[in-house]
């Protein structure tokens, strides 16, 4: 027999194909198509590349309730081949799913570093093992080597609806961590990742402030308000809002840097000082009657019902009798419970109504008013 014809037949019992290793493009191994699939979690990417196969293999056959411990073995399982040695499952088909991650992440709890990871998983019944090992290019777990294992965690898989080819899919997804789910046939695992999104922006925000963003004020009000919305280095912020007003040659003092330095001490429990920055912002002439109303619905949202109204009524001597002070004061005596009050200047501001959208909000609130029910 020739050689090149036994080294063939050896590769095929061994269970493997040309198509595997070919230097030629060809179609994957059994019909198991490439996949991937991305999602952020705030600035974080992870993407895990996988093949996909399916319940029916490739003649059509059936094999629904004979994948997990079957065609798919519980525990660790020996191919046959390469370190001829009990390995983990590939965690699909084919080339090695890989995990990436580009920031550091915690995975159930513990800590794991940014980069490419080799997935593989160990299924059990009642719970399963998975691994995210340094080698993310060899070839499914022929080639697989414990000592490279970066992290390992334990979960318990799920019945799921049934999916004909596997999977990986995000079903839950929050501004700083996203549980990430293996389903196949009527099964799925998943893991939780969570990461420090509030630091990874800082970190982001800092080096961006050394670069040609740094010679703008709106760049340090914007990062000053980062904080300010995520509630995180308040003191930080509070710098960076001094630096929008103050910093030579590039801060301004306008009603956005101050009321954003003003809201900014009141978080952090120093009323006094924000009162007095926010009523000089207030106060300045550039100032505008939309702006003082907004503060206005800022104050009713924290249900500082009098303050509100109290802002609503100096907007309305500044400026008069304009659209924002109509509004703003129909909200304001609806706060305080004078729905007269606050239907006559419901009512004037519809007359007012600069657009299609306000004219139909307006309307909503006067027919609320004349019910009797709440605008707020």
């Amino acid at each position: 027999m020739p050689t090149l014809f036994r080294t063939s037949l050896l590769f095929l019992a061994a269970g493997l194909t040309f198509a595997q290793f070919s230097p030629t493009t060809l179609p994957p191994s059994g019909n198991n198509q490439r996949a991937a699939v991305t999602q952020g979690i705030g600035p974080v990417n992870v993407t895990i590349e996988y093949s996909s196969p399916a319940v029916h293999g490739p003649g059509g056959k059936d094999r629904h309730g004979q994948i997990w411990g079957k065609l798919v073995p519980y525990g660790l399982s020996n191919p046959g081949f390469a370190n001829n040695q009990p390995d983990p499952w590939r965690a699909g088909a084919n080339e090695s799913t890989v995990f990436s991650v580009s920031h550091d992440v915690t995975i159930e709890g513990k800590p794991l570093q940014a980069g490419r990871y080799g997935l593989f998983m160990i299924p059990e019944p009642d719970e399963w093992t998975i691994i995210f090992n340094k080698n993310s290019s060899a070839w499914g777990s022929f080639f697989y080597d414990e000592s490279l294992d970066a992290l390992r965690v334990k979960v318990k898989p799920h019945k799921n609806d049934y999916r004909e080819w596997l999977s990986y899919e995000f079903p839950v997804r929050r501004p700083d961590d996203a549980t990430v789910e293996m389903q196949w046939e009527d099964l799925a695992v998943g893991w939780n990742i969570k990461a420090n999104v509030n630091e990874i922006y800082l970190t982001q925000i800092r080096k961006e402030l050394t670069g040609s963003a740094g010679f703008k004020f709106d760049a340090y009000m914007a990062a000053a308000q980062f904080c300010l919305t995520a509630n995180t280095d308040l003191e930080q912020g509070l710098k960076w809002a001094d630096a929008s007003i103050n910093m030579p040659f590039v801060g301004q003092t306008n009603f956005d840097t101050l009321s954003t330095k003003a809201l900014i001490l009141a978080k952090l429990g120093r009323e006094p000082e924000a009162k007095t920055i926010m009523d000089a912002a207030l106060k300045l002439p550039s100032t505008t009657a939309i702006q003082i109303h907004q503060y206005g619905r800022q104050l009713l949202a924290a249900k500082k019902n009098s303050e509100a109204m109290a802002i609503f009524q100096y907007n309305a001597e500044r400026n008069g009798e304009v659209w924002p002070t109509n509004v703003g004061l129909a909200r304001g005596y609806a706060a305080i419970g004078d729905n007269k009050q606050a239907l006559e200047h419901a009512q004037k501001a519809l007359a007012q109504a600069p657009d299609p959208l306000n004219k139909k909000g307006l309307e909503d609130m006067v027919k609320a008013l004349e019910q009797g029910q709440s605008i707020q």
